[in-house]
């Protein structure tokens, strides 16, 4: 799953920021960090989310199957 954190930290990497119980309505923007909308969070969360779940059959068959060095190696 991935949280709000990531969700931020892709809009702005460099943003700094404390969050309560992964709840986007407590969110306190640290250092002069911009705040980020919670529509634009959620969005972005929404984004990865997707885009996490699409990607599931390279992760099972990478778990799946040996690195291509190891297979060289044999």
């Amino acid at each position: 799953m991935i949280d709000i954190t990531q969700s931020i930290k892709a809009i702005n990497p460099n943003a700094e920021f404390a969050i309560r119980a992964e709840d986007v309505k407590q969110i306190e923007w640290c250092n002069d960090t911009a705040p980020i909308s919670e529509k634009d969070i959620l969005a972005k969360q929404k984004e990865l989310q997707t885009a996490y779940d699409n990607n599931k059959y390279q992760r099972d068959r990478a778990e799946a199957y040996p690195s291509i060095a190891d297979q060289l190696d044999d």
